[in-house]
């Protein structure tokens, strides 16, 4: 089912999650990584948070095929995409700052992932892609996250090409990895540097600056639940279950 993994030292969480699927997330993860972030909300001896997830593969290769089809019904639906509202809102409410480490490829909920923190650090190899539109929902979950970073036109540029690769200049330069890196290692050693110097800054300006990130996104308690009920509904379609076996295939 997947692992999460919190160690802190001198004040920086790495949170780290794990699934042996490319890194997805079934709804048991999902539920764990809110509870982990929610928790480290609360921990006074963090100020930093890390987020990253394990091996040399791919960063996140989003919600997990295996139980999108085994949905049955609305309810089911609407519950599992509402994993990915609550994972988001818990980092969007988090008094600390959530710095990612994406070091490989990322789709669909792993790139709402990566909008979803304050400051992203990615590889050459993080090439992204939103592919829900080629399965029969959307990424409507993630939309506000990954509009809020690229922008509208960008985020439909993404989502209405589902077939395509973009590179992690491409996103660089719309503005959802801060910045980008040869190498793995080379990535590793600058988010060290960069939470280490991160860390050491003023809690109380930090937390403040949190909060003018994230100005404009109170509707999202509402709103990122309503697109996860879109979502639970066209989960059901014939064309989604369809899409879902021969992409597993």
């Amino acid at each position: 089912m997947g692992t999460i993994e919190t160690i802190i030292s001198e004040k920086i969480a790495t949170l780290q999650f794990f699934h042996p699927s490319s890194n997805s997330f079934p709804s048991t993860l999902l539920q764990k990584l809110t509870h982990e972030i929610n928790s480290l909300s609360k921990n006074d001896n963090v100020s930093i948070i890390v987020l990253k997830s394990q091996g040399t593969g791919a960063f996140c290769a989003g919600a997990s095929f295996d139980e999108l089809l085994s949905v049955s019904n609305y309810e089911e639906g609407s519950l599992f995409f509402c994993g990915f509202a609550n994972v988001i809102n818990a980092m969007r409410k988090c008094p600390k700052l959530i710095i990612g480490r994406v070091h490989g490829k990322a789709v669909g909920g792993g790139v709402g992932l990566a909008a979803a923190c304050d400051y992203t650090f990615a590889s050459m190899k993080s090439e992204i892609k939103l592919s829900e539109i080629a399965i029969g929902i959307g990424p409507f979950v993630i939309e506000p996250a990954v509009s809020r970073k690229i922008g509208k036109t960008a985020m439909s540029e993404m989502t209405l090409n589902p077939t395509t690769w973009k590179t992690s200049k491409w996103a660089h330069e719309k503005g959802l990895f801060s910045e980008i890196f040869e190498s793995i290692d080379e990535l590793d050693v600058r988010v060290e540097e960069y939470t280490k110097e991160l860390s050491s800054y003023n809690e109380e300006a930090l937390y403040e600056m949190k909060k003018v990130l994230w100005e404009g996104t109170d509707n999202w308690d509402t709103l990122l639940y309503e697109r996860a009920s879109i979502s639970g509904k066209l989960v059901l379609s014939d064309f989604t279950k369809k899409a879902l076996e021969k992409f597993k295939k």
